[in-house]
């Protein structure tokens, strides 16, 4: 290679050490797109794992580059790529799942090609720039690939074997709603499938312990006063809880409950086998909501997030019904929005709402009449509306 080019290669890698926020949120957009990729972009902990995993091989290779410029880029076998692997795998996904590193890899090329034009006028360094870093990254890729699918394989390998792997199995089919036998699956679990069910997803940030998520787990079980669970490990990041409990214990409980680290969805409670798979669903839902709004808050039980869920499907068109309902008042104060929320909750009645807010009625009246002059139409002709922005916001934790 050209010295003069092997010094452009390892320039242009310096700056893609430092991808701008754009070019990230672009790369991790394809990686997620498509119909293919939607049970991993719709899982928080597979997403992330994604967008995490995307960025360090952006890093690993251009890291390489600013030692060894030209030289063969090792494939990013990490921990955390392989932990990755072993994720896809236990969610039972195969080799396919890995095409969003393809699609990150076509966007990182383009934003390649910015740099190496800003790198160069000369038409043959340029032509040979390209070429070079052309083949080095495809060759990293394909041995990166290489290395995942092998750690995949192992994976899926261990995972046919032992009761981790049958109770996973055995899940599978009940969510699935295929043909099994109630008391072989009951076998399978140790776990009854007769009577009420509630189903919980506990899941953490990734690198939290595996302990912590247990003990989250342990939390969720004492705030339903039950003595047992089903627990299935989703991934390294996430457990799928199923209790006999009828009711779903108050938020307020499980806040008391958990430690600040993890997060839980929580579905309804419902009876029989059809009951297992439709309240972990629900939970499903509730978690999807709160990775979809990058929402802060903790816990979410499907009884108090149905309607947002629903609203909030298409992002977009949920940030334009907030903008268009709520005018001034969505930028406005948390306590202002708390205020006209807790008024249309407790059926507009002033005095219940000052209870629950441990605050003076004449208070509310006086920030009811300042929300007014926000609303593009007034609070009393448009009540229902209102309450539903507010309740994407509340669960957004902030403003549109």
């Amino acid at each position: 290679m050209n010295p003069r080019v092997r010094e452009l290669l390892r320039r242009g890698a310096e700056i893609a050490m430092r991808p701008p926020g754009e070019w990230i949120e672009e790369m991790d957009a394809a990686a997620l797109s498509g119909e293919r990729m939607r049970i991993i972009a719709d899982d928080p902990v597979l997403a992330e794992r994604t967008r995490r995993d995307n960025l360090a091989n952006v890093r690993h290779w251009a890291a390489s580059n600013i030692q060894r410029p030209g030289e063969r880029v090792p494939p990013n076998v990490s921990a955390d790529a392989l932990d990755s692997a072993r994720d896809l795998v236990r969610r039972g996904l195969d080799e396919r799942a890995l095409d969003s590193f393809r699609t990150a890899q076509n966007v990182a090329w383009r934003h390649w090609m910015e740099i190496c034009f800003g790198l160069t006028d000369d038409p043959a360094e340029l032509r040979e720039l390209l070429d070079v870093s052309s083949r080095s990254i495809a060759t990293f890729l394909d041995d990166t690939l290489a290395g995942i699918t092998a750690r995949m394989q192992a994976e899926r390998d261990e995972l046919t074997r032992g009761a981790h792997a049958e109770r996973r199995a055995t899940v599978t089919l009940l969510l699935e709603g295929a043909p099994i036998g109630r008391e072989r699956a009951e076998a399978q679990l140790g776990y009854p499938l007769t009577g009420p069910h509630l189903a919980a997803i506990v899941w953490s940030s990734l690198g939290t312990p595996t302990g912590e998520l247990e003990d989250a787990a342990e939390a969720v079980r004492r705030a339903c006063g039950v003595s047992r669970r089903l627990t299935v490990l989703a991934s390294a990041a996430s457990l799928w809880l199923w209790l006999p409990a009828a009711e779903a214990p108050p938020a307020s409980v499980l806040r008391r409950e958990l430690g600040d680290d993890v997060r839980v969805a929580v579905g309804r409670p419902a009876r029989n086998v059809e009951g297992f798979r439709r309240s972990h669903l629900d939970a499903l839902t509730a978690q999807r909501m709160l990775a979809r709004l990058t929402s802060p808050r903790r816990i979410a039980r499907f009884d108090d997030v149905q309607l947002v869920a629903a609203l909030t499907t298409d992002p977009a068109a949920a940030d334009e019904f907030v903008a268009d309902t709520l005018g001034a008042l969505a930028d406005a104060d948390a306590d202002l929005r708390e205020t006209v929320l807790t008024y249309l909750k407790e059926q507009c009645h002033a005095a219940r709402a000052a209870e629950r807010l441990f605050t003076h009625r004449n208070t509310v009246l006086r920030r009811l009449a300042r929300a007014d002059t926000m609303l593009p139409r007034p609070l009393a002709e448009n009540t229902i509306a209102v309450a539903a922005a507010l309740e994407i916001l509340h669960w957004r934790g902030g403003a549109a």
